[in-house]
Parts: structure tokens; sequence; C-alpha cells
């Protein structure tokens, strides 16, 4: 197999150098006779091998007639080192992986550090302005106070992403408990009862974990899902909106009841302790344990963040979504992440006239279908091809791409770029490839996300939402972002620690509210609703 894949990485490599892939020489020509240099910031992921030799690297190089000069820093350190660099001055020409927040978009921008992007993408964007028309939104969240546009976010219409605060449970376990998927706070309690004392693994102890998650993962939080059937919890900021105001759920009645609810799971040894400490890595290797099945319900962004999608694997498809729980008083409410994230690509005051052309050329390729599905999926014919007739997509039409299971099987690659840097990922696209007739299928998990996302989550977020990532003017945007670090520690740490039973409700309740006057939260609110009144109301 890895020969195989050798010889066929050699053969994209070559193909990908033929003029005929697309002749897009023609981009850049007129500019210089050489293929251009670019320094670039890159922070590739982890399953890549070597960004510098990489199949879709030298795509663009020989498409776009430009050099790379990658200055590689590991996702670990990535934000760490950006700041270092552009406090030093000593940053490149481009930004791939910048990760820059609507701040730092604003701070640099005016510094002079960034520039806008407004005229070379009317000159040389053509499929971002594509991207403009299909996504309105986007230009509105990418453009700064002062009307310019500093960076561009890699964009992701993923209908199971926007809806990833999910709670998967094992449907095997409760077929043979002859319990039904939970709807509400209660009946989830008496099922994780269920499955601590009656030994749905059948090996005969009690070793079985009714409710595990993680505190780093992708929505591993255990808090997030319960907490939403109480009052809004999104996990990142803990706003919520009423009536058009900004209002912190952490310091409201309802998540003292909240707490209270995942408290009692808690102490009744219904939740893995781990679940608050361990990684998503720990959290996989028991999940994946062989010698025994032990996972009730697991909170994820999806279930292969907790078991092995590999072909020929099963435990995972033990499990099924559970819709938002419904609590006390009738709230219920799925956690919605539809937003633009931080702007990945950027060109700095180091580029030249001609740097300048080319890196934005660079950039509008790849908003282009072509290369968004290049970089995720790598070249065609290795892990993807397109449709053929009869092969459906998500909506019953014509698919026009398929993808083979195989790509699930790799642990690193080196022909794509696994959604480094900018993609424009559309509705249209991604629910454009082939599904099977059954989601279980090992070419199905896509589909078996949409369609679980569809069935139990779609159309259950407030109607009334916080805008998740917001520009705001700077000097607002320092003491936002200080008192927000404060803040959120302050919540997340008493929130762990009224859930263990190390702070009482009935004994430390007022204090941990009396803790936000401290912590000038009136304050804090203040600013961002101020800045929600100027920008998006």
């Amino acid at each position: 197999m890895r020969k195989l894949l050798m010889m066929l990485t050699l053969f994209f490599v070559a193909a990908s150098l033929l003029p005929a892939c697309r002749s897009q020489k023609d981009l850049i020509t007129g500019l210089t006779d050489q293929p251009v240099k670019l320094s670039v910031f890159v922070s590739p992921p982890p399953d890549i091998k070597d960004v510098t030799t990489n199949v879709f690297t030298k795509h663009l190089e020989k498409t776009l007639h430009i050099k790379f000069e990658f200055e590689v820093v590991p996702e670990s350190i990535m934000n760490e080192r950006k700041k270092i660099v552009m406090a030093s001055g000593d940053y490149p020409a481009v930004f791939l992986s910048g990760n820059f927040t609507q701040d730092e978009q604003l701070k640099y921008g005016r510094q002079g550090k960034l520039i806008p992007l407004n005229n070379l993408i009317e000159k040389y964007g053509s499929e971002i302005k594509k991207a403009f028309q299909k996504t309105p939104e986007l230009k509105k969240a990418i453009t700064a106070p002062d009307g310019n546009i500093y960076a561009l976010p890699s964009v992701n219409e993923c209908l199971h992403c926007w809806y990833a605060q999910k709670l998967w449970i094992n449907q095997e376990w409760l077929k043979k408990l002859h319990l039904q998927v939970p709807t509400t706070t209660e009946e989830f309690y008496q099922v994780l009862k269920a499955f601590k004392t009656m030994d749905p693994n059948g090996n005969g102890k009690q070793d079985e974990i009714p409710l595990i998650g993680a505190y780093d993962g992708w929505y591993t939080k255990i808090t997030g899902f319960l907490m939403s059937a109480f009052i809004y919890d999104n996990e990142q900021d803990y706003f919520y909106m009423q009536n058009g105001k900004i209002k912190l759920a952490a310091a409201q009645p309802e998540w003292k009841k909240g707490l209270e609810y995942i408290n009692r799971l808690y102490s009744e040894g219904l939740i893995d302790p781990a679940s608050f400490t361990q990684t998503t890595d720990a959290l996989w290797h028991l999940a994946n344990r062989p010698e025994t099945h032990m996972i009730g319900s697991a909170t994820v962004g999806h279930i292969g963040k907790a078991f092995s999608i590999k072909p020929g694997e099963t435990r995972h498809k033990e499990y099924v979504t559970v819709p938002p729980l419904t609590g006390p008083s009738g709230f219920q409410a799925a956690g919605y992440f539809n937003s633009v994230g931080n702007g990945q690509f950027a060109i700095t005051d180091k580029a030249t006239e001609t740097e300048q052309a080319a890196a934005m050329k660079l950039a509008d390729y790849l908003y282009s279908e072509e290369a968004a599905v290049f970089n995720e999926w790598g070249p065609e014919g290795l892990w993807w091809r397109k449709g053929k007739t009869g092969e459906i997509d998500e909506h019953g039409r014509q698919a026009k791409y398929f993808l083979k299971p195989e790509f699930w099987e790799h642990r690193t690659q080196n022909v794509s770029w696994s959604q480094m840097g900018i993609l424009y990922r559309n509705r249209d696209l991604r629910e454009s490839w082939a599904v099977p007739d059954n989601p279980y299928d090992d070419n199905g998990y896509e589909h078996r996300l949409y369609m679980e996302t569809l069935k139990n989550y779609k159309g259950k977020e407030p109607k009334e939402r916080f805008p998740l990532n917001m520009f705001m003017e700077s000097n607002d945007a320092i003491e936002a972002a200080q008192l927000r670090a404060q803040i959120n520690d302050y919540i997340e740490s008493n929130t762990v620690q009224f859930i263990t039973g190390s702070k009482k409700m009935d004994s430390d309740w007022d204090a941990y509210l009396k803790g936000f006057e401290g912590l000038k939260l009136n304050r804090y609110l203040e600013i961002y609703q101020k800045s929600y009144d100027t920008y998006y109301k």
C-alpha cells in the first residue's frame, strides 16, 4: 500500500506540473517571466509530511508561476509565534495561517503592517467576488469599521459543523435495556443510571462510563450541551441575546439550575470525572480500547472525535445523536456556530507590488472550487473521482464528486493541504458529493453527519443570537479582550468547582455572582452592546 501510494504521489506531482492542467500561468504572466517568490507564514496540519514538497504546493507553484518560501510554524505555537513576529517586525510578505482575530486585523491594519485588500480583490479577485455574491454576509463580516478588508477567512458552510454541540449515545445499549433516546433532562438521567447499573456491555462488571467528554477538543465539553437545556450556552463567550440586549448566561438563575443538574449527574457517578481534565487523545484511547467497550454517551462534535471511523471499524456505528434536551422549564436550544472565522490570509507591507498581485491571485485561486477540492481531498483519482451517472448527492441531484473510503485510512500524507490556508466551501460544494443509500457505509460518514444534524438539530437554535466574531474599535477591543480573558477563566473554573462539589450552591453561589462585580462585568457587557448596536443592528 505504501509503495502504491508513493507511485501515485509521484504520478500526481508530474501531472500537476503539466501546462495543460489549467494553464493558469496566465494569471501571473505580464508581471514577470520568473516565478514570483513569496515568503509565507504557514502552520501545516500534523498529517502533512513536508509542505515544501507537497503535491498541492507544487501544483500551486506551477499553476500560478510562484515559488513559496515557507516559514513553517507548528500549530501548537502558531498564535504565539505570529504575535512575536508582528511585534518584532520580522514577519513575511504573506500569511496563509494567520488566524488573525478581528481585533488583530484592525490593530495591524491601522499600524500599516497588514495592507488593505480591497483594491487587490477588485482587480484580481474574481473567485472572491463570486463568494461575496454567493455568501452575502461574508463581505460584511470581514470588513473592518474603517471600511478595509485586511484578511480573508476560510469559509466552510458545513451543516453539521454549524450544529457541532452534539451528544452521541450508544443505541445498542439502549436497545438491550429497552430504553428510548432521551428527550428531556430527567429521561437522560434515568438512561445514564441504567447504563451505570445494568451492565449493558455484558461483561459482568460495573465498568461502564455513562457519560464522557474532554476539555480541549472540538465541542467535547460536557457542560455546553447539558447547560443548553436550561439556558443557551455557546461555549465561547457565554453571551445570549434577549430583545436585542446582550446578557451573560453564566450570571443567570438558569445557569445555577443547570449546574445543579450536572452536579447531580456527577455526584452519582454518571459522568467520568476525567472529562474536565483529560485531552481528546485520552478520550480517544479509552473509547477505542479493544478489550472492553465502556462508553455509553459522549459529547463530541462528531463521533469520529471519540471513535475510529476507519473502514472496517464498527464501534462508532453504534452511536446516534441525542436531540437538544428539554429542561424542567421547557427550554431547549441547539448550539449554533455559523460564523465567519478568523482571517487566515493576509498580505503585509513587506510585499512588493508584484508580490501583492501574485499573493492575491493565489488567494483568489484558493477560493475556487478546483482548489478547494484539491486542498482538502488531494488530486483527482487518488481519494476522489468525478461522480458517475446515477450517483446522487444530498439533495437527490446528480453527484459531482465521489469520495473513496480509502481517504479515511491515512494518518499522514503529502498530497493535500488538509484545509490549510483558505478555502471557500459553500453548501453547494459540500453537499454535491455522492451519498450512499446507507449512511453507515464506509464512504457514508459525511452523509451520516448531515442526516443526524438535519434530524435532530437544524432549526432548534435560538432565533436571536450574538455574533461569535465581531469587529470593534481598537481601544474597546483591547479592553474587551482583557476583560473577556478574566471573565471566561472565572466562569470556567467556577463551573467545574460547582459541578464537582468543591463549591456549594447554597453557600457559594452569591459570592460567585458578586465576583463578577470585581471583574467589571457591566463594563464588559457595555462594550459589546455598543459594538453590536453600531455594526450589527
